[in-house]
């Protein structure tokens, strides 16, 4: 069998699904966004409140993903829930806008604690991407062992503090209400200020869907691990606002560039070695997000190319270590580009706006797909469609902020990804249907 007609396996479990989902979810984020939703919502109970009621809002979108996993178990996550919604034209898109997205996440989980500034950070930047290329490029098994493993060690520190802070707590500070000091907006107002400055830090869950194709009996592990993730995510964030609003004061916790070191500083038995314990937190989130990132992403190119719609090297599978190997390696070389390429790392920032309509669109396809005789998803999420309305209205929402941070470039991204995706896509389409009339 040649590499091209070479198929991926199925080798993984539910725990790959869980460490994938979970993986990239608590990524660097977490360390800044404490004080952020503090400034937002402006009181404690306000900032406990967000993320509780942030992330409950969050588990309908994975809701949607675990019954489109459950109907399409391939490769390709939103690209192929196009695809079957009967757009090719979108489904294209969804991967064009995806590669570059997803290219540029390692390195912005990178750039975050390693900042890439000097000529020798920036080659181990390099040297990270290679080390996490050959891991997963070498076998998916393995690859899918060592997301676990980093995964669950990602979040024993998080559980840690949580866990000496639940015996720590100042009772006076505890889910206070008092106000932020600087805070311009109160009641109502503030909380879903607070609710939408939470969104981007439980953004990530639906990352196993792009690996649909290689999950063992994913009619069952799919929606479970989904589901699994976002209770397992919830209840960290949770857990890490409530001590950190019974230990620190809002005042504190919003003026802090440092919330979660801050917090740590002020446990005993960890108090002293703080700075070096955050450090080395900060270390293992980025590995994880980083290998989870290297493992699903070159997923989408795969996926577009068995469709001929795409440069057919991309669909080789490797006939020792059954990968994607020439997808992984494109897709780390990309990444080491941006490395060095900072202003154009910035620009490419902006695609964000594009790939959160991305997401909405994903959730809408749930409505065209219920009308089709062959959906047939082994989970049908509760609440029915009411559950892709919530997970498109809490995704508008960062569209609205993304919109008020930078209008005109956010815009102008949306506009060059139609209009550089489009006509690749009706060139290799046209391609395709030469090459069948050929045939």
């Amino acid at each position: 069998m040649s590499e091209s007609n070479k198929e991926l396996g199925r080798k993984l479990g539910l725990g790959a699904v869980i460490a994938l989902g979970v993986g990239t979810t608590i990524g660097s984020g977490i360390f800044s966004s404490l004080s952020e939703v503090a400034n937002a919502a402006g009181s404690s109970l306000f900032l406990f409140l967000a993320f509780i009621i942030g992330g409950l809002l969050q588990i309908p979108a994975n809701f949607c993903y675990a019954e489109l996993a459950s109907a399409f178990p391939e490769d390709g996550g939103q690209y192929v829930y196009f695809r079957e919604a009967g757009s090719r034209p979108l489904a294209f898109l969804c991967g064009w806008i995806t590669i570059s997205i997803m290219a540029l996440a390692i390195v912005n989980h990178l750039a975050y604690f390693l900042p890439i500034h000097g000529f020798v950070l920036r080659l181990i930047a390099v040297v990270f991407v290679l080390i996490f290329m050959f891991v997963h490029l070498r076998s998916v098994e393995n690859g899918g062992a060592f997301q676990t493993f980093i995964t669950a060690l990602k979040i024993l520190p998080f559980a840690l503090i949580i866990g000496v802070g639940l015996f720590n707590l100042n009772g006076s500070l505890l889910l206070s209400g008092e106000r932020l000091s600087s805070a311009a907006t109160g009641g109502v107002a503030a909380l879903i200020a607070g609710i939408a400055s939470t969104t981007w830090s439980y953004d990530g869950m639906g990352a196993p869907c792009y690996m649909s194709g290689e999950i063992r009996n994913p009619q069952k592990n799919m929606p479970k691990g989904l589901i699994l993730t976002a209770v397992i995510v919830l209840a960290l964030y949770g857990g890490l606002t409530f001590v950190a609003s019974g230990i620190l004061s809002v005042d504190e916790l919003a003026a802090s560039d440092a919330p979660i070191a801050l917090l740590a500083s002020k446990l005993p038995g960890i108090g002293h070695f703080a700075g070096t314990a955050v450090a080395i937190m900060a270390i293992i989130v980025v590995m994880g997000s980083l290998s989870s990132c290297i493992m699903y992403q070159p997923r989408i190119e795969y996926a577009m190319a068995k469709d001929n719609l795409f440069f057919k090297s991309f669909a080789k599978v490797h006939p020792k270590f059954e990968t994607p190997y020439f997808s992984i390696i494109v897709q780390c070389a990309v990444a080491i580009v941006l490395i060095f390429a900072t202003t154009l790392s910035d620009l490419l920032g902006y695609f964000t706006m594009v790939a959160l309509l991305k997401n909405v669109a994903t959730f809408c396809t749930i409505f065209v797909l219920r009308k089709k005789e062959n959906y047939k998803p082994s989970y049908k999420m509760p609440g029915g469609l009411i559950m892709p309305i919530i997970a498109s209205f809490m995704t508008l929402t960062l569209i609205w902020g993304e919109l008020t941070y930078a209008p005109i470039p956010a815009i102008l991204c949306a506009v060059i990804a139609v209009a550089t995706g489009l006509p690749a896509f009706y060139f290799w389409d046209r391609k395709n249907k030469k090459e069948q009339q050929s045939a």
